[in-house]
């Protein structure tokens, strides 16, 4: 069967869409999620950023009842999975980091489309994790190849995504519970797009 094609605009349109119809509920569950894995010094990281997709694919899922802010938590549920999932591969990432930068010249450019091309290629992971049950290593894989097939375009969703996600950093931080759920609810609608299930979430 042929993959579905991705629809750059309609994951960018429909993404937002989904933020401003749950902004309520996504801001402060956001709040949540990144204050606890900085204060558990991304120990909690996997699970509760886990717990931010689950509530944004039940949301444009429109699952009755509907997620509501504490619903964050349920990320708790798939924790060995998740933790694995975010730590390992951020190890992974960020020893791949240190080893570009050193690289004469175009070192910094190297590793920022390094870190790219690896949110890129993982983008779907904690949805496979929490939709489907796959394992952490099922996920990744699941993950990477179906991206690698279609690779520009969804490195450029990715990408702005992440871009978008982050821009409330400059505001001593504060602001990024603002601006990160845009990019989760973006990476949400293109999943669902692409590999989601008619089923709800688990």
């Amino acid at each position: 069967m042929e993959q579905p094609r991705l629809n750059m605009g309609e994951c960018f349109e429909n993404g937002f869409r989904l933020y401003k119809e749950n902004m309520l509920i996504l801001i402060p569950a956001t709040f949540i999620a990144l204050l606890l894995s900085l204060v558990s010094a991304g120990i909690l990281a996997g699970p509760m950023l886990t717990g931010l997709f689950m509530s944004a694919l039940g949301l444009l899922r429109r699952k009755d009842p509907k997620p509501e802010v504490l619903d964050v938590f349920n990320g708790f549920r798939f924790f060995l999975n998740a933790a694995i999932f975010f730590l390992g591969w951020g190890l992974v990432v960020t020893g791949g980091c240190l080893i570009l930068f050193l690289l004469p010249g175009v070192g910094h450019l190297v590793m920022l489309f390094f870190i790219y091309a690896a949110q890129a290629f993982l983008m779907f992971g904690p949805f496979l994790i929490l939709d489907q049950g796959m394992d952490f290593r099922e996920a990744s894989f699941t993950s990477i190849n179906r991206i690698k097939g279609d690779f520009w375009p969804f490195l450029s969703v990715s990408a702005v995504a992440g871009v978008i996600g982050s821009i409330g950093l400059v505001a001593f931080g504060i602001g990024v519970v603002v601006t990160f759920p845009i990019q989760v609810c973006i990476l949400t609608v293109t999943y669902e797009a692409v590999l989601g299930r008619s089923n709800a979430v688990k």
